[in-house]
């Protein structure tokens, strides 16, 4: 008997829209829109004011995101997610309440006697630098409470942007809505980046720019942050264009037809997208970011990868679908490597790797670690207490430890990281497992160039510290909720 064809199903209404016109009225209607185009305009604004690393511009993100969330609670009918993501969302949960009540526990006032007996280096550092703090009856987890509070304002921004995408996003049109906006700020971050590169006086939007004369930033001050960035967008990009080739798509239609499909689809939308993507590969490569050449590189990687997991070896057979993925994937590094091979070498250079000093930074973050096991030095005062493990005379005071998963650690100890970590681990793996079994050829699409933009984040996290930039980290919260948004989208 022959395998009946697989035909996707049209996308069911929102349970709102079943009565009356769409079953909204027009102030719910009306915060909807707000809603969507809100986040839109916080995912554009982010990386202006240079990767909103400011206090200022992190205030205003957060004022978005908290607004945003009193406009979705003021609606009267809510959208409503699957049941099935509904499901996980609860079972998540207790982790995450458990996470922002332990960084409370790190800046509750307790006596000083218990903080001295389960964390005797707090107390050391304190009595060392703060010798009046050995006198005190009440004292903190956290050396620096104040930077801690703020801190965890600005996780509860990114979480909670998380699961607005989670709440509001209940149509497909949305979800392209938001990687094709992103996709458009990737663009015009590559374009801007390339020009201000060729300019005698380069600036980054509002600011002077005083550092990586050499290297393609666009708005951002530091070009691992910029590649950091583009590595996100790039596979956004690949997921669009896979969605709208409908690569995942019935077996055995002729390749003829699937590139007629593609062309009906918007031929201004697909030049653009292609082109796009080029452009961002270019500007990646004039970054002149190791790391963001090597994410590059292993993006194409992990999308041929991940594609022959779907399709299983047999139709991994079928030489169209290679050929595909390795011409754009040879094409876009190529172009790259041309532009920017020359200055890469310098980078690359064996002599330049070892006067670096990120092992001398990570081997003092490990000894931080092993002397704050448990509750870590305060969520936020890493940059502070840095200083107490590292001598050496340095140009600048080290911030951030170059590793986001040692910087973590360091700072919630293994019990928030392993709350954070064990959340983010979750999220990603149920994801994966449901991506695989998805049929839907559009949203399988999407939900791949989602996967692989998280994935290559979080591998350049282990030499950088991407995540903790806001306008990466934004992105880092939306794409994550895409990924799982897109898997679960509409299952029942």
């Amino acid at each position: 008997m022959d395998k009946k064809p697989y035909v996707p199903a049209p996308e069911r209404p929102d349970p709102a829209s079943l009565h009356g016109t769409d079953g909204l009225s027009s102030k719910d209607r009306l915060l909807r829109k707000i809603c969507d185009y809100g986040i839109m305009a916080l995912l554009v604004w982010t990386p202006l004011p240079i990767a909103s690393v400011q206090p200022w511009s992190v205030l205003v993100m957060e004022i978005g995101v908290f607004a945003l969330w009193g406009i979705c609670l003021c609606m009267d009918q809510k959208p409503r997610p699957g049941s099935k993501l509904k499901e996980e969302m609860r079972r998540l949960q207790p982790i995450f309440i458990g996470l922002f009540l332990f960084l409370g526990f790190q800046m509750l006032p307790l006596p000083a006697f218990l903080v001295r007996l389960l964390s005797p280096r707090t107390a050391a550092l304190r009595d060392q630098f703060v010798p009046a703090s050995a006198q005190a009856k009440i004292t903190t987890f956290s050396l620096l409470p104040g930077a801690t509070l703020a801190a965890t304002l600005e996780l509860a921004a990114y979480v909670l942007m998380a699961a607005l995408i989670l709440k509001t996003v209940t149509h497909r049109a949305q979800i392209r809505r938001i990687m094709l906006t992103l996709v458009g700020v990737g663009i015009f971050e590559a374009l801007y980046g390339i020009f201000e590169l060729y300019r005698n006086n380069p600036h980054l939007l509002f600011y002077r720019k005083t550092f990586n004369l050499d290297s393609a930033t666009g708005t951002f001050v530091n070009r691992n942050h910029y590649a950091g960035y583009l590595e996100m967008v790039i596979p956004l990009a690949l997921g669009l264009l896979i969605s709208r080739f409908d690569l995942f798509g019935e077996p055995g239609t002729p390749f003829r037809a699937r590139l007629a499909r593609f062309l009906n689809r918007g031929l201004a939308t697909n030049i653009v997208l292609g082109a796009g993507l080029v452009v961002m590969a270019v500007a990646l490569m004039l970054s002149n970011s190791r790391s963001g050449v090597v994410i590059l590189v292993l993006i194409f990687v992990l999308i041929l990868v991940f594609t022959a997991q779907a399709f299983g070896h047999t139709r991994m057979q079928q030489g169209w679908v290679r050929t595909v993925i390795q011409i754009t994937a040879l094409a876009v590094i190529a172009i790259g490597l041309y532009v920017g091979l020359e200055a890469m070498i310098g980078r690359f250079a064996v002599d330049k790797l070892l006067q670096e000093g990120r092992p001398r930074y990570w081997g003092a973050v490990m000894t931080m670690i092993g002397q704050f096991p448990l509750f870590g030095v305060g969520h936020g005062a890493f940059g502070s207490v840095y200083s107490a493990y590292d001598t050496a005379d340095m140009e600048f005071a080290l911030v951030h430890a170059h590793n986001d998963y040692l910087e973590t650690l360091s700072e919630l100890g293994i019990v928030g990281a392993g709350l954070l970590g064990f959340a983010l681990g979750y999220l990603l793996w149920k994801a994966f497992r449901t991506w695989i079994a998805r049929r839907h050829p559009e949203l399988k699409g999407l939900a791949l160039g989602c996967l692989v933009s998280t994935a290559a984040i979080l591998i350049h996290s282990l030499t950088d510290f991407n995540l903790q930039i806001p306008a990466n980290t934004l992105v880092f919260s939306v794409v994550l909720a895409l990924t799982v948004k897109t898997a679960y989208h509409r299952k029942t």
